[in-house]
């Protein structure tokens, strides 16, 4: 596979990641609300409107820490499936613990909620599967030559 073609599947897998992430980090959030019998069933276009929210959220804030396991796996063409899985749940639980406060002086973070870290990374580990199946698999793919379909010339007997 070319480099050019390996960076777009590596795009179209962190695009796919990222929808992924944000559609499973929205419905586990709004899942309270949904649990109420009560409830009238969403307004579709909300929805769509929550869900693009959610993608921009896990594309911007994911961005960085999934582009430096996608750099590692790239340049050590890791393709396990376990390495994504374990990626996308640093990243995840990154990503949360970047908007909590912390307090240098107590090495303590203030304020975490058990539950959110729980769906963030959850939702980690759900999107690093999601890459290995669309670009993760073939890592490294793009350093080997291509294999030559013909042949190889034998020496005459004489």
């Amino acid at each position: 596979m070319s480099l050019i073609g390996r960076l777009f599947a590596i795009l179209f897998g962190l695009l796919a990641t990222c929808l992924v992430a944000g559609t499973i980090i929205v419905v586990a959030l709004l899942y309270p609300e949904f649990s109420n019998l009560d409830v009238a069933p969403p307004n579709p276009d909300t929805l769509d409107i929550v869900l693009g929210f959610g993608f921009i959220f896990a594309s911007g804030f994911a961005l960085l820490p999934a582009m430096i396991v996608v750099l590692l796996t790239e340049a050590f063409s890791i393709r396990g499936i376990l390495a994504y899985a374990v990626g996308g749940a640093i990243c995840g639980a990154a990503c949360y613990l970047g908007l909590i406060p912390f307090d240098p002086g107590t090495m303590h973070f203030e304020g975490i909620v058990r539950r959110h870290l729980e769906i963030m990374t959850g939702a980690g580990v759900v999107a690093g599967f999601i890459y290995w199946l669309i670009a993760g698999r073939n890592a490294g793919a793009w350093r080997k030559a291509p294999r030559d379909p013909r042949p190889p010339d034998l020496p005459l007997r004489t």
